[in-house]
């Protein structure tokens, strides 16, 4: 019966596999020294990017200082533009976007131009913001719900803040949103929708403060049937 791993068992095999890998090595060389160095290149070469990367990212967290003080001060105009010494957080965002003070840069003059009112320019930078934090990012799709509301897009908004609500759902953040959500369809005519949208906050946050209004939302509605 012949053996089910002769490499195991049988030293002759063993030796005369060694033979071929020397052969193999030997009639190959030229092709495994150039695979050799495509890895090398690979490993150093995404050493260096990283390298580069993270120089970018703290040029970019020094331009954005001045812009981040002019925010927290509701000085927008010059947090979004620049004050002439330092540049603005759209600077930042376009210059540094691969960065993640860069990507910040688009949060930040998303808010601001939310709150100037500029609700377009606040979609276009909350739109190119990510953020692995799922509290703030959250929280981006649910000012990308205001900008679209403030510009009459009630669907798109309640989109957007059941987006917000489901994005790593939980009983502290997710009723809020659920309650922005079922207002919004209530502004676009989508009863059954904003009925949903309450029942989704009675049943499964039944502990939320936003409880008492979802269910007297939700008999009104019901009520004007």
């Amino acid at each position: 019966m012949p053996a089910e791993n002769p490499l195991l068992e049988d030293p002759d095999a063993l030796a005369a596999r060694l033979a071929e890998s020397e052969d193999f090595v030997r009639n190959n060389r030229n092709v495994l020294l150039g695979l050799l160095a495509l890895v090398v290149l690979a490993v150093v070469g995404g050493f260096g990017f990283y390298s580069w990367r993270n120089q970018q990212d703290t040029k970019a967290q020094a331009s954005m200082f001045r812009a981040v003080n002019h925010w927290e001060a509701d000085s927008l105009n010059k947090a979004i533009k620049g004050d002439g010494k330092a540049p603005g957080l759209v600077t930042v965002a376009n210059e540094y976007g691969n960065t993640k003070a860069g990507n910040l840069a688009n949060f930040y003059a998303g808010v601001a131009s939310l709150k100037k009112g500029d609700y377009k320019a606040a979609l276009d930078y909350l739109e190119d913001f990510s953020s692995d934090d799922y509290l703030v990012q959250s929280r981006a799709y649910a000012l990308m719900g205001d900008a679209q509301l403030e510009m009459n897009r009630p669907k798109e908004a309640a989109d957007l803040y059941a987006k917000a609500a489901d994005h790593n759902a939980n009983e502290y953040f997710s009723p809020g949103y659920l309650m922005k959500e079922a207002t919004a369809r209530e502004l676009a005519n989508d009863v059954p929708g904003a009925i949903k949208a309450y029942d989704r906050i009675i049943n499964e946050y039944p502990t939320a403060q936003e409880v008492t209004e979802a269910r007297q939302f939700k008999a009104k509605l019901e009520g004007a049937k």
